[in-house]
């Protein structure tokens, strides 16, 4: 789990979202109001959304994903609006005391790629599939690659 969580506002723009996203090297945020509590997530899944037509727009007028000067005109009037508009919300969270497999079953359901931890309510952390992947490695296949005969190691194979 990462404790140093990134987050921006509701009434975060756009641009500032993106701009927070991309210069802290991540692809999401949870958002969180004036009182701290959370009330969504923003992933750059979110932000790329915004940039299309809706699928109602497409169905409508099938021409407009692909002509290119609709969708520079669509960014230069997204650029100053809140994130409240594209967020998911409610955030599917999970609880500081699931267990590991409980989260990434929970990721896997909805297809995300990050979820908010909480405590008590209270946002404590995010956790990501990279982490709950890497994590369930540490405990369970290298602990069982250790227990198998050498010659069927990897290290076997560049000997």
């Amino acid at each position: 789990m990462i404790h140093q969580v990134v987050t921006v506002s509701p009434e975060t723009s756009y641009e500032e979202a993106a701009r927070i996203l991309y210069g802290n090297n991540i692809s999401g945020a949870p958002v969180v109001n004036a009182r701290g509590e959370l009330v969504g997530i923003l992933s750059e899944k979110d932000l790329f959304r915004a940039m299309f037509p809706l699928y109602r727009e497409y169905l409508a007028d099938p021409q407009a994903y692909r002509d290119q000067e609709e969708q520079e005109e669509r960014m230069s009037e997204l650029r100053h609006e809140p994130i409240v508009k594209y967020m998911q919300s409610p955030a599917i969270t999970v609880d500081v005391d699931a267990p590991i497999l409980r989260a990434g079953g929970l990721l896997l359901a909805h297809g995300l790629h990050r979820l908010p931890v909480l405590d008590h309510g209270k946002l404590v952390g995010i956790v990501t599939r990279e982490n709950i992947f890497r994590r369930i490695l540490q405990r369970r296949l290298f602990a069982l690659m250790q227990k198998v005969d050498k010659k069927h190691t990897i290290a076997y194979i560049y000997d």
